[in-house]
C-alpha cells in the first residue's frame, strides 16, 4: 500500500537541502521491481535533498504507478529492464544535462539509510575529485555469507588492478563526480558496472575514498535481490580478468614510463626494494624468482604469474617484478639465443645451431620449439640461481662496507 502524502515532503531539513544545492549535488535512485521499499527510500532521501532522480529500469511491478503519485521527483523511465549499470549511466547523463556536478547513488531496496547522506557531503568538501564509497560493516551477523565473500573477492582484484586498498568495492551507496566520468565509454551494463567504473576512474586519476555508513539486511524471507549468483558472478569474473590484463599489459607499463624520470619514482622504488627488517635471503630469493619467471617460456603470463607467486610466498614484490623484466626488448635477443644454445644439451643429434646475428627471430627459433623450451627452462633455472646468489652476496657486503666507511 502506498501513502499519497505530499505533505511528508515538507518534513525536510532545509540546511542539508541548501548544502546539496551549494555543492551542485543530486541523489540518483536506480530501481527495478522494488515498489515495496521504494517509497520509503524516496521519502527518507527527500528529508535531506530536494533534487532526487529516480531511474525506473523497466520495472514490471507497481513502480510506475507509485512514481506518478509522488510529486517533486525527476524520473527517467524506459523499458525493458537493462541492468543496474545501464540505469546508473542513464542517471548520470540526465544529472549532467540538468547541470549537476555530483550525484549520490542509493539503492532502492532499503539497505541504505538516508541519514548517512551528510557524511558524503562532508567528505566531498575535502575531496572534490573523488568517488566516495559508503563502506558498510561487512562483519555484522546479518550480512549474508555470499555478500561477504563476494566483497572480499572484489576488493582483492580492485587492489591488484589499481594498487588502491578499499574495504567495500561492492557498495551501491556512492558519490560520483560526474564530469570526470562522462568521458569514459564503459563495457558493462549490469552489476559489474560498479566495479568497472571504480577501476577505470582510478586509472584516470580519480581518487577513491570511503566513509563508513550503516546497512540493513532484511531477514532471509523478506530480502529482495535481483543479483543472479551464477550469471552475475561469472560476468564479474570475466570483467576482472579483462581489467587485470589491461592493467598489467598497458596501464602499469605506461605509468612506469611516465614516472621513470621523476625523483619520487626512484625513491619509492628504493623503499619497496629495501624493506627494513627483511632478510637478505628473502630479497635474494625474490630477485632469483623474478629472473626465473622472466625467462621461463610462458610468454604473456610471466609477469602475472611472478606477481601471484610473490603474493602466495610473501616475497618482495618489487624485486620479483624487477627480476622478471630481464626479458625486456634490449635483453630479449640474448635470452632467446642463450635459451636456444642451451637447448642443444638436451637435443643430442637433433640439435640445431644458430649464429648470434641479426637473423635470430622468433620464427627461426620456432623451427625447433622443443629445443628452445628445454633451453629456456635450463637458462631460467641457472640465471635464477646465479642472480639469487649474486644479490645475496651484494646485500651482505653493502652494509659491511657502509659500516667500515662510517
Amino acid at each position: 500500500m502506498f501513502f499519497n502524502l505530499p505533505e511528508l515532503y515538507m518534513q525536510t531539513n532545509s540546511n542539508y537541502c541548501r548544502e546539496f544545492k551549494e555543492l551542485i549535488t543530486c541523489v540518483i535512485i536506480p530501481t527495478y521491481n522494488n515498489a515495496k521499499s521504494l517509497q520509503a527510500v524516496i521519502l527518507d532521501v527527500k528529508v535531506f535533498c530536494d533534487d532526487v532522480i529516480v531511474v525506473n529500469d523497466g520495472s514490471t511491478d507497481q513502480t510506475g504507478e507509485l512514481l506518478q503519485g509522488m510529486p517533486g521527483l525527476q524520473v527517467v523511465d524506459y523499458s525493458p529492464n537493462k541492468g543496474k549499470g545501464y540505469a546508473l549511466k542513464r542517471g548520470f547523463a540526465y544529472a549532467l544535462s540538468k547541470g549537476f556536478d555530483y550525484a549520490i547513488s542509493i539503492d532502492s531496496d532499503g539497505q541504505h539509510f538516508a541519514k548517512d547522506l551528510p557524511l558524503f557531503l562532508n567528505e566531498l568538501k575535502q575531496n572534490k575529485n573523488a568517488i566516495i564509497i559508503g563502506a558498510r560493516n561487512m562483519n555484522q551477523e546479518s550480512v549474508p555469507g555470499g555478500s561477504s565473500f563476494g566483497n572480499r573477492f572484489s576488493n582483492f582484484w580492485f587492489k591488484v588492478e589499481t594498487g588502491i586498498r578499499v574495504s567495500d568495492t561492492q557498495s551501491g551507496y556512492r558519490l560520483y563526480p560526474l564530469k570526470p566520468l562522462s568521458h569514459l565509454r564503459y563495457f558493462t551494463s549490469r552489476y559489474e558496472f560498479e566495479i568497472e567504473v571504480l577501476v577505470r576512474a582510478a586509472w584516470r586519476g580519480v581518487k577513491v575514498v570511503e566513509v563508513p555508513v550503516s546497512v540493513y539486511y532484511a531477514p532471509q524471507g523478506e530480502r529482495v535481490s535481483h543479483f543472479r549468483p551464477f550469471k552475475d558472478f561469472f560476468r564479474i569474473s570475466i570483467l576482472n580478468t579483462v581489467l587485470v590484463l589491461i592493467s598489467f599489459l598497458y596501464i602499469k607499463p605506461v605509468e612506469i614510463i611516465k614516472n621513470i624520470w621523476k625523483k619520487e619514482f626512484w625513491q619509492r622504488l628504493w623503499e619497496l626494494v629495501i624493506v627494513p627488517g627483511e632478510s637478505a635471503f628473502k630479497k635474494s630469493l625474490s630477485l632469483g624468482l623474478g629472473v626465473f619467471m622472466g625467462i621461463v617460456p610462458i610468454w604473456g603470463f610471466q609477469l602475472i604469474t611472478a606477481i601471484l607467486l610473490s603474493v602466495v610466498f610473501k616475497l618482495n614484490k618489487a624485486l620479483v617484478i624487477i627480476g622478471a623484466n630481464i626479458s625486456i626488448p634490449p635483453l630479449l635477443p640474448f635470452v632467446l639465443f642463450g635459451s636456444y644454445r642451451l637447448g642443444t644439451i638436451w637435443m643430442g643429434n637433433r640439435a640445431m645451431h644458430l649464429n648470434f646475428n641479426n637473423k635470430i627471430t622468433l620464427q627461426s627459433i620456432g623451427t625447433n620449439l622443443e629445443q628452445y623450451i628445454y633451453g629456456a627452462i635450463t637458462l631460467a633455472v641457472l640465471a635464477g640461481i646465479f642472480f639469487g646468489i649474486l644479490s645475496f652476496v651484494v646485500i651482505k657486503i653493502i652494509p659491511r662496507k657502509t659500516a667500515i666507511s662510517g
